[in-house]
Parts: structure tokens; sequence; C-alpha cells
């Protein structure tokens, strides 16, 4: 595991509990508009820390949180990921994990494992749009692939879109709906620019709240629950 940094406490990461926030270093994607550009771009990287150091605060905050949240990066791109998470669960903790869904075979084995208790995918763009948006090489049937494994887990689980203007129109996001119809739950976030791998969408432009709005509202035929954030 190559552990970029971590947020001891965070209230709104997991819905409905206290966790800390686990973040990978490494990246196969390279989302313009990415507000982790020290975890994705190795010449952002800082120096890792240790899995033992993460483990010994875990074990000394038993009890007063309740889980934990592996985000990057990519964390599927990880070596050891199923052993992080098996020694997270030992200690007592739910564990959430945050994908864009590249690796359906690691998400499988964590599946078969029962060591994830919440799954949030990032869907990036329609299909036929992903390689232009994530600006890296992508086999879309893979992400078709962890889709249905996420869809028939049984686990808690939500898919979320970042929608940046430029990439992303309102006839997209709704492919994005069809291509995750029967969902769950669906997230829209809104891109607020803050720090961006591409530095030239510092300056790209978001949809107002009410964009957001009504586009969430045409997908509510295609999924259970479209949530703005």
């Amino acid at each position: 595991m190559i552990i970029g940094s971590m947020q001891r406490f965070s209230l709104i990461d997991y819905p409905g509990k206290i966790c800390a926030i686990v973040f990978t270093q490494g990246c196969n994607f390279r989302c313009p508009y990415c507000h982790n550009p020290e975890l994705v771009n190795p010449k952002k990287f800082a120096k890792s820390i240790a899995p033992d150091e993460i483990f010994s605060f875990l074990e000394r905050r038993r009890g007063k949180l309740d889980a934990v949240s592996i985000t990057g990066g990519e964390p599927t791109l990880q070596e050891n990921l199923v052993g992080f998470i098996r020694n997270i669960k030992d200690l007592g903790y739910l564990v959430k994990i945050d994908t864009n869904g590249s690796m359906p075979e690691v998400l499988e084995e964590l599946m078969g494992e029962k060591l994830l208790d919440l799954i949030a995918m990032d869907v990036k763009a329609p299909l036929d749009k992903y390689k232009k948006t994530v600006k890296a090489s992508v086999d879309t049937r893979r992400i078709e692939e962890s889709i249905h494994l996420i869809m028939n887990s049984g686990i808690d689980y939500e898919f979320r879109t970042t929608i940046v203007k430029s990439l992303l129109d309102e006839a997209d996001i709704k492919k994005i709906g069809t291509v995750i119809k029967g969902a769950d739950r669906y997230v829209l976030q809104k891109f607020v620019p803050s720090k961006t791998l591409n530095p030239k969408f510092m300056n790209a432009a978001t949809f107002t709240d009410e964009e957001i709005e009504k586009t969430a509202k045409s997908l509510e035929k295609l999924v259970g629950s479209v949530i703005s954030r």
C-alpha cells in the first residue's frame, strides 16, 4: 500500500458515521478537473505513510471512530489492498471504498471476502466519451462490469458524477443514467474548483444549482434516488 495522506476525522465522507479517510497514491486516469493532483501526479507525491502507522492510529481510536473511507488516487491499483482492508475490518471498522471502476476483479475479490460496507463509484462520462473525459486509455467494458458487480453485490453503494460544463452536458448525464439504470442512488456532484490536476480547469465553468436540479429531475425514471451534492 502506498498511502499519500490520512484525514483523521470526517463527518461527511461516510454518511451517518464518524470516519477516518485514507488517501492512496497513484491513479490510472488523468481527469483534468481532479481535486487531488497530489495523489495523481507523481511529481507532486509526498512521502508515503506506512500502513502500520494507520493501523496504530485506528487501534487507538476504536470506539471513537465508526468507519474508514479509502480513496485516492485509485485504491484498487494498490497491490496489498485486500490485506490492508482485512486488517481494518479486524479492528472492527466499517469500510467504504471510492473507486473509478477500472479494476472490477479487485472489487469482486473484496466483495467475495465481505470486506466492504459501502462502495462509491465515479462514473466519469457516457461510455463513448470516457477516454476524452479521463484523458487516458480505458476499457469501458471493465467500467460496465464494475457497475453490474456493484449493483448486484447486496452492498450499500452510490454512483456519482462530477459535472464540468466543458466536458459533460445534460444529454451526457442522461446517457450515464441509462448505463446505471435501476441503480439505488446516483449523486450529481457540482464541480467546485479549488485545486485541479490541469491548472486550466481552475477557470472551468460549473453547472448552477438550478441546472443540476433540472438534470437530476430528468433522471428520476432511471434510478431510485438522485442526489445533488
